[in-house]
């Protein structure tokens, strides 16, 4: 009987973790080699679990209730409800509106359609050369892409990375600028689920369902049914050649550089939080031609309430290189 050699390669896994690798010379009975096969098997399917568990553990609230005390400094705690903000719903709309401006001045190519059915005086404000004043810099003169803009209007920018945490995956970096205290560093993106809403199939395996405090859901998975989902109910929502929400935050090139707040990694022990989460409803005056820019829907059209946000303000002054990490955990006294 000639020896069966067999050589396990390097198996990569999402979180960037390396199982292992061995040289077998497999000799003897065909029944030895299956059993050893599937020792093999076993080993590499439950390494990949363990990696998966300790990216999604943070995200697990069951296994946060029962870890609250070995992790106390992961846990943001706030004695009223209304200190729960950082900025005022004031001071996140003037970002939005500065920055979705600043987007849709810059994109003004592939706006023709939407500027042509809005009033002259509107058209005026994305179609003049002269910049917009802003709080520290204005709008930017030309061409540039989505993040530039973003830097060149708000005085920074965030980008998804490999996280500096062992086994946290991706995670989200200030590669620019500076970021003050009290600051809307991103958004966090998905499909609005009201409370008595079905999410059941979409939440099976799915780490990026956030719960708002009224029990709202937002589903922030940018793969799977939750992707077709979104897809579905962004598409119903158009209104014309306007479109209501974004859909690009499921791809690589995202129009809105905010919307990748669901990337943002739980913080621990050794690594303080620097961002939190913050609710926020968009008023129903929003300019029309922004909403295009808005990384949210609501799972039912007919939903009698206004469009839930929530966006990702800064605890504290974040410097270029830092890693955005927040409190998977809220308490409120």
């Amino acid at each position: 009987m000639f020896p069966l050699c067999a050589r396990l390669e390097q198996v990569q896994a999402d979180g960037g973790s390396v199982f292992f690798q061995q040289q077998l010379d497999l000799r003897g009975e065909p029944n030895q080699h299956v059993s050893l096969h599937v020792q093999i098997m076993f080993r590499i399917v439950m390494t990949r679990i363990q990696d998966k568990w300790k990216s999604y553990r943070h995200r697990f609230v069951p296994w946060i209730a029962l870890n609250l005390r070995k992790n106390e400094r992961t846990i943001r705690q706030v004695t009223e409800r209304s200190k729960d903000r950082l900025a005022s719903d004031e001071v996140v709309l003037e970002t939005l509106l500065h920055l979705f401006r600043a987007l849709l001045r810059n994109d003004v190519a592939h706006q023709e359609e939407v500027l042509r059915l809005l009033p002259a005086s509107t058209q005026t404000r994305y179609l003049s050369p002269e910049t917009t004043e802003g709080p520290d810099i204005g709008e930017p003169k030309g061409e540039h892409g989505p993040i530039e803009t973003m830097f060149l209007t708000v005085g920074f920018c965030i980008e998804r990375k490999p996280s500096s945490l062992p086994f946290a995956g991706t995670g989200v970096f200030v590669t620019r600028g500076f970021v003050p205290k009290g600051a809307t560093v991103a958004m966090y993106p998905g499909t609005i689920y009201q409370a008595y809403e079905p999410i059941l199939f979409q939440s099976i395996w799915n780490p990026f369902v956030f719960r708002c405090i009224d029990h709202v859901l937002i589903d922030g998975n940018d793969k799977g049914i939750s992707k077709i989902v979104y897809r579905s109910c962004s598409g119903r929502d158009r209104l014309g050649p306007f479109r209501l929400s974004d859909i690009t935050w499921l791809t690589a090139n995202t129009e809105n550089p905010l919307a990748v707040g669901q990337y943002v990694n739980n913080c621990s022990n050794e690594r303080a939080a620097n961002v939190c989460y913050q609710e926020y409803d968009v008023p129903e005056a929003f300019p029309l031609e922004l909403r295009q820019y808005l990384p949210n829907v609501n799972y039912r059209h007919d939903t009698q309430r206004p469009l839930r946000c929530v966006v990702l303000v800064a605890l504290r002054d974040i410097r270029p290189g830092e890693e955005l990490f927040s409190n998977y955990f809220t308490i409120v006294h």
